[in-house]
């Protein structure tokens, strides 16, 4: 990537010496940034704004590090080919005209891919914005000159952006308020190659980022994605494009159809600690909040202690508060004592903190430093939150507000409010002490929340080996072997003990007779149930019967469940278990980040209660354990109704087993385990679904299994 972003040498093909033309653009914004030798490609001109210009991409003299691309389309590909014959390394294809035009741009971009393959040249685009870099004024791109020139405030802040035009309009937006420093902003189209990966990656690296912003409509390799933001040691946001697009119809599992579009991107997203952003400025916002003050989880919500001129303003922030993983802190007595000093004495001390009765008294500027420094070293607070008006504003000393930040350790956020001209100057006063400050109380509080999430930061990920499951017997081999689809439950369960899944002790019979003998050693009462192939819902289809309780109900159970099927399928005996909360647990292969566990409310109540929460697989029992805590039922987890509670840990097992069984099988499309039981002598799934895809090499299993 070394040669997109600090290149010696660039070749632009389609100048233009036409204002009107992007070409022209890009010539202009070269010129007025970039250092190294610039060559123009145009067989029209001999010089344009007084640069030589070249008629080909083989007539310039020198060795070219970089070309840019501006050009027809179908031109483009011949042009590739050229450059990779040149020894140019990269090539950015800011054209147009390609997969999102229709069919012959998907054949161009196509054609691109194989010269890739071919000759080894690195490709960025194409229909893209290309690069803008305002700290070495690369300016890479055919954005307006004029905006150019007037500047892009440099900054800690990098976003890799998938849209070309949105890119655009986003860097004007941001240039026009001046409030957000940029340190680069990657433009990435349609990702014949370079993707969004491989500018994570370098900007994981790069010194002159502190933070990461992402806009994506899809992950090209989302593994490899998530890999890296577990490795980050910056904070990582990303608004997500395209989530309400309507999920897979074909689910054959409640594991399946829980997933939706964007619950597994969603999931995935928070477990390698990604900040999810719902809109483009709160994107900014998080990632510029999360640059000044990185994240910092806590086992217990964030305790804010408020600051305000208003004692309305106060109750807001603590009604915005709630819900998030923030608390209104409760001062110390010493905090408060320290307070009551500067206090008129009819005026009781608490949280939020009413400033304005002590500022009658002792001026603006003393009450602000004043109950920052008693409020600061409480150890009941983590962070401050302080209200200023735009005529309380001047009074604030925030260079000192800074430095005792800093040397308490604890974050400062301020809420301006008032005349717009007024306040953005002491808004970007603060930002530049690197105290995150807004226009907006909700996006405030929206940020701390970021800051003292829950769920773990980039960094904090770890990307374990997977454990190879458990050979399975030669006879159940055999029919995994032979299988393709929904495989039936008793087979389904067998696969899931081999890999430690505790599963109901059961069997299947053949006649009236083996019946009657099973349910005599299982005990009863028992369950029976009619097992077909590719009945994956056998309540639904009536095939369910529980607490049969004696020899001869189990016989007349076992007739009735032959007639229901036609005298097809198999009949299944269960010792009945008992359990007052059921979970539901799975495997569902997501075609951006593979294979993904699930865990949520199971039984009749999965679909009802819609709690679900997905990991991507392998798991660590740390990761786990995570997974377990994102649920929002955490009381059914806790001992229900004087139930037993759920052992984590075995839970936490079972869902490492799911997840290392799905990525040694790659056959395995989705597992379905619901419900599971909780009882007294632990977890035990008593119906589960195997999902086979069709076969492709069973020989694979056998290898792994062996």
């Amino acid at each position: 990537m070394e040669f997109f972003f600090n290149p010696a040498t660039i070749a632009l093909v389609g100048a233009t010496a036409s204002k009107t033309k992007g070409g022209y653009a890009i010539l202009k914004n070269l010129v007025w940034g970039f250092r190294g030798e610039i060559y123009p490609v145009n067989p029209g001109y001999s010089e344009i704004e007084g640069v030589p210009c070249y008629p080909s991409i083989k007539a310039i003299p020198g060795a070219v590090d970089l070309a840019i691309l501006f050009i027809p389309a179908a031109t483009v590909p011949a042009c590739v080919e050229e450059c990779a014959a040149k020894g140019i390394r990269g090539v950015i294809i800011e054209s147009g005209g390609f997969a999102e035009s229709g069919s012959e741009g998907q054949r161009l971009q196509e054609s691109l891919k194989e010269i890739r393959k071919k000759t080894g040249i690195r490709i960025w685009g194409p229909n893209c914005m290309g690069l803008v870099d305002p700290l070495k004024r690369h300016y890479f791109s055919f954005m307006n000159p004029g905006a150019v020139k007037d500047g892009l405030m440099p900054g800690p802040v990098s976003l890799i952006v998938q849209s070309g035009m949105l890119s655009a309009a986003f860097l004007l937006d941001i240039m026009s308020n001046g409030l957000t420093g940029i340190s680069k902003a990657c433009s990435i189209g349609n990702k014949v190659d370079v993707d969004e990966c491989d500018l994570l990656e370098f900007l994981l690296e790069d010194p002159q980022t502190e933070a990461i912003a992402l806009y994506l409509e899809s992950f090209t390799d989302g593994r490899r994605f998530i890999d890296l933001c577990c490795r980050s040691r910056k904070p990582i946001v990303i608004l997500k494009g395209g989530k309400s697009k309507k999920g897979a119809e074909a689910a054959m599992s409640h594991t399946a159809s829980l997933a939706g579009n964007h619950r597994i991107a969603r999931n995935v997203l928070a477990q390698a600690g990604v900040v999810e952003a719902g809109d483009f400025k709160q994107m900014i916002d998080l990632c510029r909040t999360l640059a000044m003050v990185p994240p910092r989880p806590v086992d217990r919500p964030g305790r804010v202690a408020i600051l305000t001129f208003s004692g309305g303003a106060g109750i807001v922030s603590a009604d915005l508060i709630e819900g998030k993983p923030l608390l209104v802190a409760d001062l110390a007595e010493k905090t408060k004592e320290a307070l009551k000093a500067y206090f008129p004495p009819w005026m009781p001390v608490s949280n939020p903190v009413d400033l304005w009765p002590a500022m009658e008294v002792h001026g603006r500027s003393k009450m602000y430093s004043a109950s920052v420094k008693a409020v600061l070293p409480d150890p009941g607070v983590d962070a401050i939150l302080i209200h200023a008006a735009a005529w309380d504003a001047s009074a604030m000393d925030l260079k000192g507000i800074a430095d005792e930040s800093e040397a308490a350790g604890k974050p400062v956020f301020i809420w301006f409010i008032g005349k717009r001209d007024t306040i953005s100057g002491y808004q970007a006063e603060a930002l530049e002490l690197r105290i995150p400050a807004f226009v907006e109380l909700s996006r405030a509080i929206e940020c701390m929340a970021a800051v003292f999430r829950k769920s773990a930061p980039c960094g904090s990920g770890d990307r374990p080996a997977v454990t190879t499951p458990a050979a399975l017997s030669p006879r159940l081999q055999k029919v995994v072997d032979a299988a393709a689809g929904p495989m039936d439950e008793y087979v389904s369960k067998q696969i899931l003990a081999a890999c430690g899944v505790p599963v109901v002790e059961e069997e299947i019979v053949g006649s009236t007779d083996e019946a009657k003998d099973a349910a005599a050693r299982l005990g009863f009462p028992v369950v029976m149930k009619g097992v077909l192939p590719g009945g994956v819902h056998k309540t639904e289809l009536g095939l369910v019967q529980l607490g049969v309780a004696n020899r001869t109900a189990s016989v007349k159970t076992y007739r009735a469940l032959k007639k229901k099927m036609g005298g097809k399928g198999r009949v299944l005996l269960q010792r009945q278990v008992s359990g007052r909360v059921e979970l539901m647990a799975g495997i569902l292969r997501d075609p951006q980040f593979g294979a993904c566990v699930m865990l949520g409310v199971g039984g009749v109540m999965a679909e009802l209660i819609d709690d679900a929460v997905f990991a991507m697989a392998p798991l660590t029992r740390k990761s786990a354990l995570e997974l377990i805590d994102r649920l929002r039922s955490q009381k059914l987890l806790q001992g229900f109704r004087g139930g037993p509670p759920v052992d984590r840990v075995d839970l936490a097992d079972i869902l490492i087993g799911l997840g290392n069984l799905a990525l040694a099988i790659p056959r395995i499309r989705e597992i379905d385990v619901n419900p599971i039981l909780v009882t007294a002598e632990g977890l035990i799934a008593v119906d589960a679904t195997v999902v086979l895809d069709q076969h492709e090499s069973s020989l694979l299993f056998r290898a792994i299994t062996r």
